[in-house]
């Protein structure tokens, strides 16, 4: 047998027992059983998706990888593989990053957040890589920061996110003051239980929400304390991408991976302005190049006519030209039809622009819209830096 025959071992969560026991339907994803919906009249991808968008879901993400990177010269060490200006990273504050390869291609998006305890503390930063490449991220970290720093994976760690409009209103029943402190993007840590919590505000589902950390072996703590919530539901993988896609976010491995850079990615917003000045990242004169002259195509989103959903692959044409393709895809649950993401050459990029999608021998019209699909309701106050 070739190591390419080898079968994948298939991990279980902290929590499988947990989200077995509430009815849900496990599938393969990213080398784990991960829910991807739940069994009852409360679930299903159409009803969890919008009791996410009118009170609060709750998402097992501890699929994800939790790294923390650190010693002197951290944030330098960072810059050196990702466009993000890591080095203005207050404590406290988190950043979107991408881990580049050498040619520009985009390895990996991510989060960054500084949690350097204080003034003259060692510099660390948490890092939370998707789980489908959290392994090849760990091998690339280990072979291109220098060896001075320190790189740690948590996998003693579980993740939790917490998404919807009550989002904070559930979390301070639990950790009384934690959401008042932070806006988008911001994090701070509590002890809860006599363990250490990390606290997150951000949102992948466009909603206000949290990312919890906490050991995994004491997870389903976390978890049955805020599903004791009755504006908390589990919800599942399936209504997770539903809920991106409404955002209009791209899911690594589909609407962006290594064979795209940021600006074709449409992720350059993580690229900062000093950092667009200096380059010295990975790639930097493919994509600073690509910034200056226009990238050859564009990830876009699409509105579909009709009810058909377009899938990922389906061929995008101008009349009998092929001219892109759909990267995401499905129906829309809070907008109320099918829509769908893809690349397509820049030239039919704008907003308006009517294409077709070739799915099962025909053709779908599709029109680019502009994204996000569903306005997002981040709490910010104030700049985060």
């Amino acid at each position: 047998m070739s190591e390419a025959d080898e079968p994948v071992e298939i991990q279980p969560l902290p929590l499988d027992a947990w989200h077995r026991e509430r009815g849900a339907r496990m599938v393969p994803f990213a080398g784990y059983e991960m829910p991807i919906q739940y069994a009852g009249p409360e679930g299903g991808i159409m009803a969890e998706h919008l009791w996410t968008r009118a009170h609060a879901g709750l998402f097992d993400v501890s699929h994800m990888g939790q790294l923390m990177v650190e010693g002197a010269g951290a944030a330098e060490a960072l810059e050196a593989v990702m466009p993000g200006d890591i080095s203005a990273l207050r404590p406290g504050r988190i950043r979107y990053s991408l881990l580049l390869a050498e040619d520009g291609g985009v390895l990996d998006d991510l989060m960054v957040t500084n949690v350097t305890e204080g003034e003259g503390a060692t510099p660390r930063y948490y890092v939370v890589v998707n789980g489908a490449t959290k392994w090849d991220d760990i091998a690339f970290l280990r072979e291109h920061l220098p060896d001075e720093i320190t790189l740690t994976h948590l996998d003693d760690r579980g993740l939790l996110a917490l998404q919807g409009p009550d989002a904070a209103a559930v979390l301070d029943g639990i950790v009384p003051g934690a959401a008042d402190e932070l806006s988008f993007m911001q994090g701070t840590s509590r002890e809860w239980r006599g363990a250490p919590l990390g606290i997150g505000r951000g949102g992948y589902t466009g909603e206000d929400g949290f990312e919890l950390s906490f050991p995994a072996d004491r997870l389903a703590e976390v978890a049955d304390a805020l599903l004791a919530d009755d504006r908390v539901r589990p919800v599942g993988l399936g209504a997770r991408d539903s809920l991106r896609m409404e955002a209009g976010l791209p899911l690594y491995g589909h609407d962006i991976d290594d064979t795209v850079d940021p600006v074709a990615g449409g992720v350059a917003f993580a690229i900062s302005k000093r950092r667009r000045a200096e380059g010295g990242f990975h790639g930097a004169d493919r994509i600073l190049g690509a910034l200056a002259e226009g990238p050859a195509s564009r990830l876009v989103g699409f509105s579909v006519e009709g009810r058909l959903p377009v899938r990922e692959g389906a061929a995008i044409f101008s009349g009998e030209a092929q001219v892109g393709r759909v990267t995401s895809g499905g129906f829309a649950p809070s907008v109320g039809a099918p829509i769908a993401m893809g690349h397509v050459d820049t030239q039919y990029s704008a907003p308006g622009t009517p294409l077709e999608a070739e799915v099962r021998g025909k053709r779908v019209p599709l029109t680019v819209s502009e994204m996000p699909f569903i306005p997002h309701r981040y709490h910010r106050k104030g700049a985060a830096k």
